[in-house]
């Protein structure tokens, strides 16, 4: 049985197949980003999830792909906890940027490919091996234009009174927007990252608000000019696909910036694990 994983800071999709391809299951656990994560809640997560800690021993290849994933560090912790859960299983640690390319380019072809989920990221694929010219650090220095960077905004908008009234009591109504209860979340619990990003939900059902238009262009055009724009002479002849839940939302907006900045918008996806489990089965085929 191999396992297959998309894994962002906010929750992590697995599906089993078997030696043909064929689905044994498919489940979702919470993110799993070695980060922001220390062993035993990476360990608690996989325990939680029956499907997973049931059949754990029956796995023999295990294809995690994974925000947080990106330097070797963070490849290796995460290898070292996953062989000691899966005992029998050959593991493979990959950042979570190849489950968007293998996901939103199934021929394989070139395209550069971004992330813009919990979290975001952006490389250029050569249709074999992903490039990048920008190394994360996380979401407290980057990660411009993902979820949990749109919920800071909104947290500022508000208790910097920048939030129009109309909307700010709405925004009171949705959430708990005590000092302490939000301090406790983001300095105190594990995953404060995936916590700003809840507040996301508000930004797309609220997306018509002329504030909240002026919230999103802002940060699209920073993930563009900080991240896509790396790679100035790629997108000149390529594709730009997008993956992740906020991309997927807020399609028309990434457009009219594309259109803005002059690159061609290729793929959403919102779950690339969907893509994954073509792209694995098309390997066992092959």
């Amino acid at each position: 049985m191999k396992l297959l994983v998309d894994s962002g800071s906010t929750k992590a999709d697995w599906i089993a197949i078997d030696d043909n391809g064929k689905v044994i299951f498919t489940t979702q656990s919470l993110g799993l980003n070695p980060e922001v994560l220390e062993e035993e809640e990476i360990i608690n997560r996989l325990d939680n999830k029956f499907d997973i800690s049931h059949n754990k021993d029956k796995a023999t290849h295990l294809f995690f792909y994974g925000a947080g994933c990106g330097t070797d560090r963070m490849k290796d912790f995460l290898t070292s906890v996953f062989k000691k859960y899966f005992t029998k299983a050959i593991v493979s640690v990959y950042e979570d940027t190849y489950a968007a390319a293998f996901g939103t380019t199934p021929k394989g072809e070139q395209a550069i490919v971004c992330i813009l989920g919990t979290g975001s990221n952006c490389s250029y694929f050569d249709g074999k091996v992903l490039h990048q010219k920008v190394q994360s650090l996380g979401y407290i220095a980057m990660d411009d234009g993902s979820g949990n960077r749109f919920g800071r905004h909104l947290l500022r908008g508000y208790y910097f009174n920048k939030m129009p009234k109309d909307l700010a009591k709405e925004f009171e109504e949705e959430y708990n927007l005590e000092p302490d209860y939000i301090k406790h979340n983001l300095y105190k619990e594990p995953n404060p990252n995936a916590y700003l990003a809840t507040f996301a939900e508000f930004l797309i059902l609220n997306k018509e608000s002329t504030y909240v238009q002026t919230v999103i262009k802002k940060g699209l055009k920073s993930f563009v000019e900080t991240m896509i724009m790396q790679f100035k002479d790629e997108i000149k002849t390529v594709p730009v696909h997008f993956a992740g839940s906020i991309s997927f939302f807020l399609q028309r907006e990434i457009k009219e910036v594309a259109q803005e900045y002059g690159f061609t918008v290729g793929n959403f996806q919102r779950r690339p694990i969907e893509g994954l489990a073509d792209y694995h089965t098309r390997q066992l085929q092959g």
